[in-house]
């Protein structure tokens, strides 16, 4: 039994200092992904493009807001000398109006949350293109992205970023 136990005891000895030098010859790499969405130019032209894109239909509703807001104030003043049938009638116009600039107002988020998705997407999957060739060149073992702690020795956004900049410039 004594033996049993020593040969036990040796055997997890050697498979714990396996373990330990294979650890210790595994690459690993990590990146940032929001500083990617942040600091690279692809991002960059996203974010403008897509400010580009929704800026008129932004104003139009802000106009919108403005406009009834300024009905709104006009019918508080104005809805003590009203008649009663022209009081409903107003208040009615007025609830139709909101809602109409609600319904415009969800949309336009809407369609505003799906383009910035796909933007996020490519921009997501041209950084995974990226970190491929990063990883492939410098042979890293494994590259993970967003976790809790890692050690700065392993960050490789600089060089993603480097890379991913260095592209959107051609």
């Amino acid at each position: 039994m004594n033996n049993f136990l020593r040969r036990c005891c040796t055997g997890l000895a050697f498979a714990g200092l396996l373990i330990s030098a294979q650890a210790q010859a595994l690459h690993l790499g990590f990146i940032k992904t929001d500083r990617i969405f942040k600091e690279a130019n692809s991002a960059k032209i996203a974010q403008t493009k897509l400010q580009q894109e929704f800026s008129k239909r932004e104003k139009e509703i802000a106009a919108q807001d403005a406009l009834l807001k300024s009905a709104a104030n006009k019918f508080e003043v104005e809805a003590p000398t009203l008649s009663e049938a022209q009081r409903v009638s107003r208040q009615k116009q007025l609830a139709d109006q909101d809602r109409e600039l609600q319904r415009k107002r969800r949309g336009f988020e809407e369609d505003l949350t799906a383009r910035k998705n796909d933007e996020l997407q490519q921009l997501l999957a041209d950084a995974n293109k990226v970190v491929k060739q990063v990883a492939e060149a410098e042979k890293y073992d494994l590259v993970l992205q967003d976790a809790v702690y890692v050690n700065p020795k392993h960050d490789i956004t600089d060089k993603v970023l480097k890379i991913m900049n260095a592209q959107s410039g051609k």
